[in-house]
């Protein structure tokens, strides 16, 4: 990893170079990527489900032998979005004219108002299909590069360290664009103002921190440490009388997951921003569990607080999105901000090495050392 470096704590605010502008949208997409396109129960056999993904409508399905896929909503004979025609759990059908394609290739099976002296082959004819696979809970959708050569990689998965878990997915949509859903959802400054509760923290509980980052492909983690004190869901663990450590970490292009131990106990989650425009985007959340298996109506309890928690973040991505309407110049600083500046250091880096085929730079040389007060 390199020696460790410590990170500026008092040094002046500075301009975060490589933030969008106020309001402005960054609309270049980090592709050659799988991004969760919608939940799993929406999408059932003989029906198709909308989606919007990086600004492409898509139709979502599962055919007869249960295996999802994805298409893009638009009929290449007139642009007829397919989710207003029908499907069987065999072919698309396009409410227009009656053109049938099949879901998983995107071919042409059968035009109906084609005379049989007429020697077309349909099945040159094509929609755009997208590769498609089904993980806790949700159909992801995988956006290449137009023209990339690169190997494709399984669908993230929410990693699980025994048999005998529960799970939950939530989700909440925020008009922003994903880069400030992102550094919204890295931010560990905004916790005693935005989720103030009794059941989590409040202004009063406010401390230093310091926190040791290390490089990961793509991505930094936070290094298993100590959770803080000043959460009460922590305080809860207390009874296994076991150690416990969190580790978190960011993965472009949009994951955040954390890992919470302790002794044979676990949780485990991860939170994916997806980008459905340029101006919106979509909070994903899945968490599994062995913890407290023996509460009662543990899942739902865990549900309506994680909806909660979600929600305070949405209303206030909400109330962040009426200043941004203006433009205002914004700013990011050491140390609180500093994950932040790596986002966006790695999101440019990612997407100039897709473009000039030089190697990918990493913003991180080695550990780093971070403080602030939350």
């Amino acid at each position: 990893m390199g020696s460790e470096t410590k990170a500026s704590q008092n040094g002046p605010a500075v301009a975060a170079p490589q933030a969008p502008s106020g309001g402005a949208i960054e609309c270049d997409w980090c592709l050659d990527f799988w991004y969760p396109a919608v939940r799993s129960n929406r999408v059932r056999t003989g029906k198709l489900q909308a989606a919007m993904l990086l600004g492409i409508p898509l139709a979502v399905g599962r055919d007869n032998q249960g295996r999802v896929f994805a298409v893009r909503d638009s009929c290449p004979h007139r642009g007829m979005p397919f989710t207003e025609g029908w499907y069987d759990g065999e072919l698309i059908e396009c409410s227009y004219h009656g053109w049938k394609f099949d879901g998983h290739t995107g071919r042409c099976r059968e035009i109906p108002s084609l005379t049989a002296d007429q020697d077309l082959d349909v099945e040159k004819i094509r929609a755009k299909s997208f590769p498609a696979e089904e993980h806790d809970g949700y159909v992801w959708v995988y956006m290449a590069h137009p023209g990339s050569r690169e190997e494709r990689r399984p669908a993230p998965q929410l990693p699980k360290f025994s048999n005998g878990y529960r799970s939950i997915q939530l989700e909440a949509h925020l008009p922003c664009s994903i880069d400030h859903g992102i550094i919204g959802l890295m931010d560990p400054a905004h916790g005693p103002f935005v989720h103030q509760s009794w059941w989590w923290r409040g202004r009063r509980s406010i401390h230093e921190k310091r926190k040791i980052f290390e490089p990961i492909p793509n991505g930094f983690r936070m290094k298993a440490h100590s959770p803080s004190a000043n959460s009460a869901p922590y305080k809860l663990l207390s009874v296994y009388g076991k150690p416990i450590t969190t580790t978190i970490e960011f993965e472009l292009p949009n994951i955040r997951r954390e890992e919470i131990r302790c002794g044979d106990y676990w949780f485990s989650s991860q939170t994916t921003v997806t980008p459905e425009s340029p101006e919106r985007c979509r909070i994903d959340f899945v968490a599994a569990w062995n913890l407290f298996r023996w509460v009662p109506f543990l899942t739902p309890v865990l549900r309506w607080f994680g909806n909660r928690f979600i929600g305070q973040d949405q209303r206030t991505m909400e109330k962040q999105a009426e200043g941004l309407k203006y433009d205002p110049s914004l700013m990011l600083i050491d140390d609180a901000d500093r994950p932040a500046k790596w986002y966006f250091q790695l999101k440019k880096g990612y997407i100039e090495s897709k473009r000039n085929g030089a190697p990918m730079p990493h913003p991180m040389d080695g550990p780093a050392t971070l403080r602030w007060r939350s």
